[in-house]
């Protein structure tokens, strides 16, 4: 166990690590002994890091919440500017956010800890808030260029809001169930997003 300056390696240079292995920890940590609890000390030594190397990847404890989720956002942008003008707007939307999200059924107890952490305390639950702006905000952007319009314009935005009201049911479910990819469940309910929920009543 590193203890101190024996975070590094003999030669002097830190141990090699990545965003992912220091997200994987903290949540690890922060199940064990909550968000609050949890110092970034704490997570830098048990991935056999400096305090410094902790701080290349994240700006605060918080972001680790937060680092999937903002780099989906990253992912639809670039999606969603390469995606051929004759692939209807709602058909790109759908293959977009399907390309995106690459979890699977090992992934659930890591994002179960992580929506349960931001769930139970206050002023993380409140700052979620823009973090789902920006997603919305995504497709927004790319259905006011479509549209011709403007991305805070009504119907852009309602286009926005009303994917990420499925998705995020979809993610729930998901989550509850744990019997299957995200991804079916994303599909079936943007699936049902685009056809206006109007082939269910059939």
């Amino acid at each position: 166990m590193a203890t101190g300056p024996a975070s590094e390696t003999r030669s002097g240079r830190p141990r090699a690590t990545s965003r992912a292995t220091l997200e994987r920890i903290a949540l690890q940590l922060f199940a064990e002994q909550g968000f609050d609890a949890t110092t970034v000390e704490q997570i830098a030594e048990r991935a056999g890091v400096s305090r410094r190397t902790f701080f290349r990847y994240f700006d605060t404890k918080a972001d680790v919440l937060w680092s999937e989720f903002d780099a989906e956002v990253a992912t639809l942008h670039r999606l969603l500017a390469e995606t051929p003008p004759d692939v209807p707007l709602t058909e790109a939307i759908r293959r977009a956010v399907l390309t995106a999200n690459h979890y699977g059924v090992d992934d659930v107890a890591g994002l179960r800890t992580r929506m349960q952490v931001i769930t139970g305390i206050p002023a993380l639950q409140a700052s979620s808030a823009s973090h789902y702006d920006n997603w919305a905000g995504a497709l927004a952007e790319f259905a006011a260029r479509r549209l011709g319009q403007q991305p805070r314009d009504l119907i852009p935005q309602a286009i926005g809001f009303s994917a990420l009201g499925v998705c995020r049911a979809a993610f729930d479910q998901w989550v509850a169930r744990r019997d299957a990819d995200l991804i079916n469940y994303l599909d079936i309910a943007l699936t049902a997003w685009k056809s206006g929920f109007g082939d269910l009543d059939r």
